[in-house]
């Protein structure tokens, strides 16, 4: 699997793939993520599946609630990422 700087660069290219006007230098690690990107609900849930896709990490509705700021993305990914 990628290391954690290598999700994170992954995961943001799937968030401007999404929302072009994002400047993925501006997204903090620690914030929450809906709050800094002006996603909707359709928005974030196609975001969840480019990365699902993408780093192949299987990510259940129960889940998504979890997925709040960036770092908590790039935690799970590591978590539950297959190599």
């Amino acid at each position: 699997m990628n290391d954690e700087h290598g999700i994170r660069e992954d995961i943001l290219s799937e968030l401007t793939t999404i929302a072009p006007e994002v400047e993925p230098d501006d997204i903090r690690d620690d914030a929450l993520l809906r709050d800094q990107v002006d996603l909707d609900s359709m928005d974030w849930l196609n975001f969840l599946v480019r990365i699902h896709k993408r780093l192949h990490v299987d990510i259940p509705e129960a889940d998504y609630k979890l997925l709040r700021t960036l770092g908590d993305i790039v935690d799970y990914v590591e978590k539950h990422g297959k190599p």
